[in-house]
């Protein structure tokens, strides 16, 4: 058997355990709870293992026939899947240190989730006012919503340079001006031009930016790096009040969940005994986890979607 083989035996495999955590204790309760489909050998596959399948697929609005279609050729990769845990089975890769290893990394995985997707599911949903009053709060993202055209020349933090690049942007120093100044002084650094819709820049960047007038420049600066930002031009592409609510309203809610989650975490953290040992008691290591990396992007190479992805992306 190849490397590629073994690999994807071992996949099946743990693929095919984690489906089966939650009835691998009682097969008697599965039986009677569950349709079987299909007997390989010895063992059964279920109506709901399909079902499971397919509720993690792209199959909501199908049409009857399509569903049918879709969930045979569910069935079928089931067949084959349970065919290839029966050899491995056979071969006692179910025992093999790597095998072991990812079953309970999936246990884990499978078992993390469900207790943070509680937390979400705890959450209330955002009210209508709720979502109004960010509608209202936030021009810049829907009522006065703008596609900005950019220049950018982008290097990393050091002493000195950002007190140069603000006396340019005041001047209004065209970025070629200021990419000439940046070489005869040896400096490295990016450039280049790029579109970006309001939703696509952070909040807290956008809040500054959404200030500048065509021709306008703005230094931003963050410890990783330093950004020069030429606004070339910008059109008008208000949202409508219909259309921006929903998406806010999933916005809120995202946030709320992710909020609710990292409280929570933080809350067990605090109770818990945590213990550093190894290599790894010589670092200065917080007993938090780090700052989300989205929290303060670094304007060099800000996100195609950013703070709004999660609700608002995507509004035209």
């Amino acid at each position: 058997m190849t490397t590629s083989n073994t690999r994807l035996t071992l996949l099946l495999l743990t693929s095919a355990l984690v489906l089966s955590l939650a009835a691998c204790g009682k097969k008697d309760d599965k039986k009677m709870a569950t349709q079987v489909a299909v007997k390989v050998g010895s063992e059964e596959i279920s109506v709901h293992q399909i079902n499971q399948v397919l509720s993690r697929s792209n199959s909501a609005g199908a049409s009857p026939q399509a569903a049918q279609a879709m969930s045979r050729e569910v069935l079928e990769k089931l067949i084959d899947q349970q065919l290839a845990v029966e050899q491995a089975t056979d071969k006692n890769l179910h025992r093999s240190p790597e095998v072991v290893s990812q079953i309970e990394a999936a246990r884990r995985d499978i078992l993390a989730r469900a207790y943070l997707q509680q937390i979400v599911s705890a959450q209330p949903k955002p009210s209508a006012e709720d979502t109004k009053k960010y509608f209202t709060e936030h021009p810049q993202l829907f009522s006065a919503r703008r596609i900005f055209n950019v220049q950018e020349i982008v290097l990393p933090a050091q002493p000195g340079v950002v007190a140069q690049l603000r006396e340019f942007a005041a001047a209004g120093k065209p970025t070629e001006e200021v990419a000439a100044a940046l070489k005869a002084q040896n400096l490295k650094f990016d450039g280049g031009s790029v579109s970006r819709a309001a939703e696509q820049i952070p909040l807290e960047l956008l809040d500054q930016i959404h200030l500048l007038k065509d021709g306008q420049s703005i230094v931003l600066d963050t410890p990783q790096a330093i950004t020069f930002f030429h606004l070339v031009s910008s059109q008008m592409a208000p949202v409508d009040e219909a259309t921006a609510l929903p998406r806010i309203e999933q916005f809120l809610a995202n946030q709320r969940a992710s909020q609710a989650v990292a409280a929570n975490i933080k809350q067990l953290r605090g109770a818990t005994t945590i213990t550093y040992m190894g290599d790894f008691a010589k670092t200065d290591t917080a007993t938090e986890p780090a700052a989300d990396a989205t929290a303060a992007p670094t304007p060099a190479s800000l996100p195609a979607k950013s703070n709004l992805e999660k609700g608002v992306a995507g509004l035209k």
